[in-house]
C-alpha cells in the first residue's frame, strides 16, 4: 500500500481530540495466485468467490483470510475486513504483513464511527502497527504507517512526536524517500513550512523522481493552498509516470483525486482516470471499481448521465457490494 499521506488517520485523531515471514507460517497456497491478480485489477467479486471456495476446503489457510481481508478493505467493509484479518493473525501470529493489514482495518473502522469507541480501536491500531515493525524492522509500509500514527495520534492512545521522529530515523536505511516524507509531515505539523517543503523535495530526489513522490509534494502544496506549485509538482509527477517502466499507474489516480478535491482542471481529471482504467499497470491500492465509481461521479457532475451510468455499471460488475462513503471535502493525500 502506498502511503502518500493518510487523511483518515488525521480525521480520526482530530475527532479523538474533540470528544513476513514468520515462525510457523504455513506453506503458500499456489491456488491463490489468481486472487492476487484479482486484487490488482479490482475484481472484488471474483476474488471473494475464489477465496470462499479455497477457505471452504481449508478454513485454516491464513493467507486466504488475509487476502479476503484485503478485498473487504478495498470495498470499505471494515467489520468484515477486521474479522478476516484477525483470523489470519490468530492462525499465523508472527507474520508482519498480517498485523499491518489488521491495523489498517482497525484504523478505518475507528475513523468511520466517530465516537468514544474509537479510542479503543486507535490503541489496537497502534498495537498492530508496532507488532508489524517488531516482526520485520525492514517492512517499509509498516514503518510508514506506524510513523503516520505516532505523528497524528494524541498521547492518550500512544502517539507522540519523538516516537514519530524515531520511526523516521529507522526509515532512512530502508526507505529514504519515505523517511523524508515522514520528516516533512512532522515539520509541517510544527508549522516549519520551509523545512517541510525541503523534506518533500528531498523525497522526490531520493525516489529518483518517482511519480508518487511528486504527488506527495503536490499534496503538500495543496494543503498550503499554493496552487501554482501544486500544479507544477503534479504535472511533473504525470510526466514521471509517463516515462516509468510501467506507465499509467496509480499515481494518475492520486493526481486526479488531488485535482478534483481542489477544483482544478476537471477535464484532465477525467482523462487521467480513463488512462488508468485502460492501463495494464493498475494497482490494488487503486482498485478499478473505486476508480469507475469516482469517474461516474465526475461525469454526472458534468451532465454526462449516460457516461456516468456506464461507469457505475462497470464498478458494480467488479464489486457489486461496494457502496462508497461520501468523499470528505477536506481530505488530502
Amino acid at each position: 500500500m502506498r502511503i502518500l499521506y493518510h487523511p483518515r488517520l488525521s480525521f480520526l485523531f482530530l475527532a479523538l481530540f474533540c470528544l513476513s515471514t514468520a515462525y510457523g507460517a504455513s506453506a503458500p497456497n499456489i491456488a491463490l495466485g489468481p486472487v492476487s491478480a484479482d486484487l490488482t485489477l479490482g475484481k472484488a467479486d471474483d476474488a471473494i468467490s475464489r477465496l470462499s471456495t479455497s477457505l471452504a476446503a481449508d478454513p485454516a489457510d491464513a493467507e486466504a483470510h488475509n487476502l479476503l481481508c484485503r478485498v473487504y478493505y478495498q470495498e470499505e467493509r471494515w467489520d468484515d475486513a477486521i474479522h478476516e484479518c484477525e483470523t489470519a493473525v490468530k492462525l499465523v501470529p508472527m507474520d508482519s504483513g498480517y498485523h499491518l493489514w489488521l491495523g489498517r482495518a482497525y484504523g478505518e473502522k475507528a475513523d468511520s464511527i466517530h465516537s468514544i469507541k474509537a479510542y479503543g480501536l486507535a490503541k489496537k491500531v497502534r498495537d498492530e502497527f508496532e507488532r508489524a515493525v517488531q516482526l520485520d524492522g525492514e517492512n517499509v509500509d509498516a514503518l510508514s504507517d506506524l510513523g503516520d500514527f505516532y505523528a497524528a495520534a494524541p498521547g492518550i492512545v500512544g502517539g507522540g512526536k519523538k516516537k514519530a521522529q524515531g520511526v523516521a530515523q529507522a526509515l532512512e536505511q530502508y526507505g529514504p524517500a519515505q523517511a523524508h516524507q515522514q520528516k516533512g509531515r512532522l515539520a509541517e505539523k510544527d508549522k516549519n513550512y520551509g523545512l517541510a517543503e525541503t523534506e518533500f523535495k528531498s523525497a522526490v530526489e531520493a525516489s529518483n523522481h518517482a511519480a508518487d513522490a511528486w504527488m506527495s509534494l503536490a499534496s503538500y502544496y495543496a494543503r498550503r493552498r499554493q496552487w501554482d506549485q501544486m500544479l507544477e509538482a503534479l504535472h511533473a509527477g504525470i510526466d514521471a509516470d509517463a516515462k516509468a517502466a510501467k506507465p499509467h499507474g496509480p499515481a494518475l489516480v492520486d493526481a486526479a483525486s488531488l485535482l478534483s478535491r481542489n477544483h482544478q482542471e476537471p477535464q484532465l481529471v477525467i482523462q487521467l482516470l480513463k488512462q488508468y482504467l485502460d492501463s495494464p499497470n493498475q494497482s490494488a491500492d487503486s482498485p478499478a471499481f473505486q476508480v469507475h465509481s469516482q469517474l461516474s461521479r465526475l461525469l454526472e457532475q458534468q451532465g454526462d448521465h449516460e457516461g456516468a451510468r456506464q461507469q457505475i455499471e462497470a464498478a458494480s460488475a467488479l464489486a457489486h457490494q461496494y457502496h462508497p462513503a461520501a468523499p470528505r471535502a477536506a481530505a488530502a493525500l
